[in-house]
This record gives structure tokens, C-alpha cells and sequence, in this order.
């Protein structure tokens, strides 16, 4: 049961590709727009079309890769995903461009779900949360670099950062996966998550991604357009925030073993909130580059926490039960930039407490789904 950490590398490797994948564009906004001719709002549908069928696919990608076998469909999604970069860093208009957006986007909705599952096959169930705080760190390592290259790559030729994630997406489609197609007989069913925690556990991780989860983007727009950073500078200052996340991933993981998935869920919850709401008091790059940081880092806690009961609620399915969460998650990401960003226009503080706001739905959540969990696994 028990593998080593050079056995699960291949698999928190693979956890880099979906954050990055999702804020890559965030600082070339300006670049996107001279690019395509396009307003903000138009190129921020790169943003929300990555995530919207990312979010619809998610909610069959984890049974469907369960029935055709882990291994196999990762290996197919990472060609996708290859595929789909390079039609972006081809892309000659803004069509083009949103199409491979969400193309990438429906790739990448079968490798979170898969790789946690395999992870969850192989490593003891009391240091699962360990495990799952070491993949969190390097999920926060791709959302850390994705600023980072991403305004670089604005400042030099916005498509190179496409070029290059194809390149990575094609080096990672060599992992290796535990996980044959199961017979028909055997075959996860949908209908098992239709169930009460897996139900109410969504609505709250909706309501965080839509709200003080998401902020990161609200954070992009504000570093570049009002507080007038350059590209790289902007990126720089939101690597803070995924490299506190990254840091503090084991520290998540050990907290929800120590804790249980209970009280760490609520006090992941209320932490962001808090932070989240704390960006509307910031000014300056400083504050608000500190904020997003501790804003990122309890996100990362909330991440965990969500990802550790997804992955147990239904056993017999874990890929179908993690990837059905996670849909709610990115439909609430997608969402999120269309309602908070016109209200950004008008106020940067209404946007910011608005958002935190709907994580007092997220901590009611927690405190609900995991208590029936706990019930229900008891009898």
C-alpha cells in the first residue's frame, strides 16, 4: 500500500499543470488585447471559457476515466492538452484563441481527479492528507510560475508561454498511473453522487471559488490596471501568494489528519474569508501583494481540505466523487471573474468584500457535508 515519495513525484508533477494552465493569462491581459483588438471583457473570456467546460467535463471526467482505465486516459489527456496550448500560441484572432482555451480546459478536467485517485491507492489513509498537502504545495508551484512565465512572456511574446506548456504537457503524458479499465460489472455509477454531502459539500465549494477563492484574478486586474504595474511585476507579485501556498501545504496536510475534515474545513474557510475581505483595506503593491499572499495560503488550506473528503465520501469511485467537487469548484471560478470584475469597475472595495461574503456559505457547508460523512461512515 505504502509507496515512497520518489513513486508519487510523477503524480505531484502532474499536479503543476491545471493551475497553471488556469492563470497563465493573467498578467498578458494588455498584451491579449493589442494582440486581438479586443476589449477586457472580450479577452477575459479566456479566463472564464478555460474554466466553464472544464467544470461541465469535471462532473463525468473522474467516473469516466475509473471506467477506462486511469492510466491510459491520463496519458490521452496530456496529448490533448499539448494539442490544445499549441492551437492558443498559433492562434491568428481571438476565436481561435478561446477555442484552444477550452480545449485545454477539457483536458485538464480528467487529471486532478485521476491523479488524487491514484495517490489515494497508494499511500496509508492516516497520512493521506499528508500526501494530499505535498500535491497541494506543487499545485501552488504551478500557479506560483504561471504569473511569473506568463509576465514574462507578456513583456517578450505572450505566445511562448503556450509553446512551452504544450512542451511540459508532452513530457508529463509518460506518467505512469495505477488504474486498468474496470469491466462493466464492476463500472462507478453516476447515481452514488447524487447524495446529500457530496451535494452540499459542492454548493460551499462553489460558493468559495466564486467568492474568496477566486479573488487571485480580481488581484491580476487590480496590480495591472490600477495600481499600474508592468507584466512581470505584476507576476511577481502574485508568486507570493502560491509560493506561501506551497510552503505551507505539508502544514495543511498534517492539520487535517491531526484535525479531521470537520473542524480543518471550517477553519480553512473562515480564514480565507477573512483574508479575502482584508484586500479591500490594501493600496499599495506592498498590501496588497501580503494580502493576496495570505489570501493564497489559506486557500491552499481550503484546496486540501476539499480534496481529502472528496477523495473518501464514496470510495468505490473516488475519481468520480473528486472530480464531480471539483466541477462546482471551476464553475465557480469561471463565474466569479464575470460577476466581481464590472463590480471591480466600480469599486474595488465592494468587489473584494462581495466575493469574501460567499465563504460564510463555504464554512455552513464544511460544517454540514462533513458531519453527515462522519455519521455515515460510522454506521
Amino acid at each position: 500500500m505504502q509507496h515512497g515519495p520518489w513513486q508519487r513525484l510523477p503524480l505531484y508533477l502532474g499536479g503543476l499543470m491545471g493551475p497553471f494552465g488556469t492563470v497563465v493569462i493573467l498578467p498578458m491581459f494588455p498584451e491579449l488585447r493589442d494582440a486581438f483588438g479586443a476589449s477586457s471583457a472580450a479577452v477575459g473570456w479566456g479566463f472564464t471559457i478555460y474554466l466553464l467546460p472544464f467544470a461541465a467535463v469535471l462532473l463525468v471526467s473522474g467516473t469516466l476515466g475509473e471506467r477506462w482505465g486511469r492510466r491510459r486516459t491520463v496519458r490521452a489527456t496530456y496529448l490533448m492538452y499539448a494539442a490544445a496550448s499549441l492551437v492558443c500560441a498559433v492562434a491568428p484572432n481571438l476565436g481561435w484563441f478561446l477555442a484552444g482555451r477550452a480545449l485545454q480546459g477539457i483536458a485538464n478536467a480528467f487529471i486532478t481527479p485521476l491523479l488524487v485517485a491514484g495517490l489515494a491507492e497508494i499511500v496509508a489513509r492516516a497520512r493521506f492528507g499528508r500526501a494530499l498537502g505535498v500535491y497541494s504545495s506543487f499545485q501552488a508551484v504551478g500557479g506560483g510560475l504561471a504569473p511569473v512565465l506568463g509576465g514574462f512572456a507578456a513583456d517578450v511574446e505572450w505566445r511562448w508561454a503556450f509553446v512551452g506548456t504544450a512542451a511540459v504537457a508532452l513530457a508529463l503524458s509518460t506518467t505512469a498511473v495505477r488504474g486498468e479499465p474496470r469491466p462493466e460489472t464492476a463500472a462507478p455509477s453516476f447515481r452514488r453522487l447524487l447524495n446529500r454531502p457530496v451535494l452540499t459539500l459542492g454548493v460551499g465549494v462553489f460558493a468559495a471559488a466564486a467568492g474568496p477563492i477566486g479573488v487571485s484574478v480580481l488581484v491580476g486586474v487590480v496590480a495591472r490596471d490600477e495600481l499600474d504595474l508592468s507584466g512581470t511585476a505584476a507576476g511577481l507579485l502574485l508568486l507570493a501568494g502560491p509560493a506561501t501556498a506551497m510552503l505551507a501545504g505539508p502544514l495543511w496536510g498534517r492539520l487535517l489528519d491531526r484535525w479531521g475534515s470537520r473542524t480543518a474545513g471550517i477553519v480553512a474557510s473562515t480564514s480565507v474569508t477573512v483574508s479575502a475581505a482584508a484586500l479591500a483595506l490594501t493600496s499599495t503593491p506592498i498590501t496588497l501583494g501580503v494580502v493576496a499572499a495570505a489570501t493564497t495560503g489559506f486557500t491552499g488550506f481550503v484546496v486540501v481540505v476539499i480534496q481529502g473528503v472528496s477523495a473518501t465520501i464514496v470510495p468505490d469511485n473516488r475519481s468520480g466523487t473528486l472530480s464531480f467537487v471539483l466541477a462546482f469548484r471551476f464553475l465557480g471560478h469561471g463565474i466569479g471573474p464575470v460577476v466581481w470584475l464590472p463590480v471591480l469597475g466600480a469599486s474595488i472595495e465592494l468587489a473584494f468584500v462581495g466575493a469574501a461574503s460567499l465563504g460564510i456559505l463555504t464554512i455552513a457547508a464544511f460544517w454540514a457535508a462533513t458531519g453527515v460523512t462522519s455519521t455515515s461512515r460510522e454506521s
